[in-house]
């Protein structure tokens, strides 16, 4: 394929034109910026489309990579994938940005959006649902109607327009469908079917929208030999890459759950009592594997966390417990399999049963070198993961099955210009690495403060010490804030602590917590107050974007290495050492590096924009390795004095009352 318009037209020189500032974007779009770093990017982009190569685009913050890929996508004259990092990402991209870009253009350019089968309501569940009264409380039973009239109404059936039930409704589950639930063509709704539909639409389509989650499922797939989700293409763009290893990692690997083993236990019985009443053993074996599935989890005592095959098996109760639930769900599926005639449903129930009794008996029993076995124990379940060491001989594959381009973006790709790891992870070492910086002023925009005299990141009085600063820290921004734990331990104390302390002081600062409400609500409600203090974790340190005068204080309690008790980490940290490298400065300070420049890409969002990132952490300055963390974050500024960032503020807020 060569990177030609629909006039057959090199796309490359067209690219200075449409960016310039009298240029199509420019015309159509009042606030848009002809931005040189823009320019450069789109035209690797471009470049790598031509060739059929691979490119490592690393595009700071304000580069405008979204417009940057777009026009050589739709120029391209191939069918393009585009896999964004989250769902809110993808329905954004195809609803907003997409169609913006295309309109600009004036291009003929059919596009569609395509997400995972339980993104979309299932006629057959919603039905079976509906007719044998799964739930009892006044509230569900209002969701399942409301589910209904807007399939009834709905086009694509894509529950995230349905919002009148909301994300977390346990109604979900159960009125879509999985790939292990799926009748396919033997459902009696295939016609009507929504995922059939936006397949179809999908296949007809020049670029279709996708998350990470399906890309990476349709290769695993592709990888099994079952099949393929996803239409054949000549280009796919990847943006939000910095996500793409750790989501391979789970698509690549197995995982089999209390929840899945329950959940089938459920559905047989149902099953048993709806066209086999008389099969008294198969309702008597649905109930063994249902009670199985729960004796696994008490094979672990009380004992929560993330555990190695090795130390999990060395638990004899927990072992026999296992055996146990192999032997009853293989019998739950010759029982099945007796009675599969009876419905439509009993066969791909069969299907469930022996695929998950072979996934457990593998994970006791199967010592494949290149497979991390662990468990993950909560409170009230279990889950049993097959990791894969690495993905990248895998996803190797993938990217060399056929000639077509691969384009990988994001702000946090590399380690101080250093592409290795990402590279390394999905074995794309031979691909052309990129990095544009920036385009705000950064010596201007903000300031870096590392507090003194604060305690070890390791020790008891650690978290107290840093809530103690952002208070100090928050008074002296007028709120504003984001106050980003790597720990749920040291959120949850905060979060008790923090609003007691500014009544204390009598400031009056909104404060919102992390799963008081939905991640989008919060930060509408951030956004809308202007000056509240949110305290969150993990899922707010990236996909966040809070442009203005909303947010001018980012707090980081501490450098963000992954937690010490994670097995798949020790396993890989373990291999690398026997490979002769060094687990700390080959992997762990790298990922934290990028971890640590995605939470300090969430203070400076615009060239308006204004702030101090907090990072309350010594090490970043007494060890070695912290020149290497400190050269990920942007270019402001540093300081160890809180008079600098009180004079920062000032100098601020004069500025804002002078203009």
């Amino acid at each position: 394929m060569s990177c030609v318009d629909a006039y057959n037209r090199p796309v490359i020189p067209e690219l200075e034109r449409i960016f310039g500032p009298h240029g199509q974007l420019a015309a159509a779009m009042p606030n848009f910026r002809a931005r040189p770093q823009q320019i450069e990017l789109a035209r690797a982009i471009a470049e790598a489309i031509s060739d059929n190569s691979q490119l490592l685009a690393e595009a700071g913050t304000g580069t405008g990579k979204t417009f940057a890929y777009l026009v050589p996508a739709l120029l391209s004259g191939g069918k393009v994938i585009i896999a964004t990092g989250t769902k809110t990402l993808q329905d954004q991209l195809f609803d907003r940005d997409l169609p913006r870009v295309r309109d600009a253009l004036k291009l003929p350019v059919e596009s569609a959006l395509l997400k995972g089968r339980s993104n979309y309501v299932c006629h057959y569940h919603l039905a079976r649902t509906r007719s044998e009264g799964r739930f009892t409380a006044r509230e569900h039973i209002m969701h399942v109607q409301r589910v209904a009239a807007f399939a009834e109404r709905s086009v694509t059936g894509d529950r995230a327009d349905c919002e009148t039930v909301p994300e977390s409704s346990p109604v979900w589950p159960l009125v879509t469908s999985t790939r292990d639930n799926c009748l396919g063509s033997e459902c009696g709704h295939y016609k009507e079917c929504f995922v059939m539909k936006a397949r179809k639409e999908a296949l007809l389509a020049d670029v279709v929208v996708v998350n990470h989650h399906l890309l990476f499922a349709d290769i695993a797939l592709k990888d099994d030999g079952v099949g393929e989700l996803l239409p054949a293409c000549n280009t796919i763009i990847i943006d939000e890459a910095h996500r793409a290893p750790d989501v391979a990692t789970v698509f690549f690997g197995e995982s089999t759950s209390m929840l899945q083993l329950t959940e089938l236990a459920r559905d047989a019985e149902l099953e048993q009592r709806r066209t086999a009443s008389e099969a008294r053993a198969l309702l008597d074996a649905a109930q063994a594997v249902g009670m199985a599935a729960r004796a696994v989890r008490l094979g672990f005592d009380a004992g929560t966390g993330k555990h190695l095959r090795s130390d999990a098996l060395a638990r004899r109760e927990f072992v026999d417990a296992l055996d146990r639930l192999v032997e009853d769900t293989s019998v739950l599926a010759d029982e099945i399999e007796a009675q599969r005639d009876r419905s439509e449903e009993l066969p791909a129930l069969q299907k469930r049963a022996t695929a998950a009794a072979d996934r457990l008996s593998a994970w006791r029993d199967e010592s494949r070198g290149d497979l991390i076995r662990w468990a993950d124990v909560t409170a009230s379940g279990w889950q049993l993961h097959a990791t894969p060491l690495s993905v990248a001989e895998i996803f190797r594959k993938e990217t060399e099955s056929s000639a077509r381009s691969w384009v990988f973006t994001s702000a946090t790709l590399s380690v101080a210009g250093d592409f290795s790891l990402f590279a390394r992870q999905l074995g794309l070492e031979g691909a052309r690495a990129l990095s544009w910086a920036s385009p705000f002023d950064y010596a201007n925009a903000g300031r870096i403060y590392v507090p003194r005299h604060l305690p070890p990141p390791n020790s008891a009085e650690h978290t107290k010490s840093v809530i103690d600063e952002a208070l100090e820290l928050v008074t002296l921004s007028g709120g504003r804030a984001f106050l980003l734990f790597t720990s749920l331990r040291a959120l949850r104390q905060c979060a008790e602590a923090f609003p007691r302390m500014l009544r204390e002081r009598d400031l009056d600062f909104p404060v919102l917590t992390q799963n008081e409400a939905p991640k989008g609500e919060l930060l509408r409600r951030f956004r809308t107050l202007g000056n509240a203090v949110l305290i969150g974790s993990q899922s707010f340190w990236e996909g966040v974007d809070v442009a203005g005068d909303a947010l001018s204080l980012v707090v980081i309690d501490k450098l963000p290495f992954a937690p010490p008790d994670d097995p798949v980490l020790a396993a890989r940290m373990k291999h690398l050492e026997e490979q002769g490298g060094s687990p700390f400065i080959d992997w762990q300070v790298p990922q934290a590096a990028i971890a640590l420049k995605q939470g300090a890409g969430r203070l400076i969002r615009s060239e308006t924009d204004r702030g101090v990132l907090a990072i309350c952490d010594d090490r970043l300055v007494t060890k070695g390795y912290g020149r290497t963390l400190r050269s990920s974050l942007p270019p402001m500024p540093f300081t160890r004095e809180r008079d600098d960032v009180a004079a920062f503020f000032d100098l601020q807020r004069a500025w804002q009352t002078s203009s």
